[in-house]
């Protein structure tokens, strides 16, 4: 019995001392890679564009100019609208100007003889 716990003493330390050691699994933590629904293209990138490019790339496209079309005839519509509005006040601005020297005229001449009577 002297001789049988030493020994398994022994054993038990060869055992653990032999054991295959698990390292941590650094591999494991560099593979998970993370998928997004978008790519982030960085502005020094080959994807990247400039601003004034991208902008000349919108002024050039078809729906663009359609809209600038439209707003170009919505503008000169509203300038046609203006001027007939213009128009048509100065016209009635000059029939209401006709109408009150008319009317003073009718008041002096009226006004007038009746002075005349008084004064004779």
């Amino acid at each position: 019995m002297k001789n049988l716990l030493p020994a398994i003493f022994i054993f038990t330390i060869l055992l653990t001392a032999c054991s295959k050691k698990e390292t941590p699994d650094i591999n494991a933590e560099q593979e998970i890679k993370v998928r997004y629904d978008t790519t982030a293209i960085d502005s020094f990138s080959t994807g990247a564009v400039s601003v004034d490019i991208a902008r000349k790339i919108k002024m050039s496209s078809p729906q663009y100019l359609d809209s600038i079309k439209q707003v170009k005839k919505a503008q000169e519509e509203e300038k046609k609208l203006k001027a007939e509005l213009e128009k048509e006040n100065k016209q009635k601005a000059e029939e209401e100007k006709k109408k009150t020297d008319a009317e003073k005229k009718k008041k002096t001449s009226e006004a007038a003889p009746v002075n005349e009577t008084k004064t004779e």
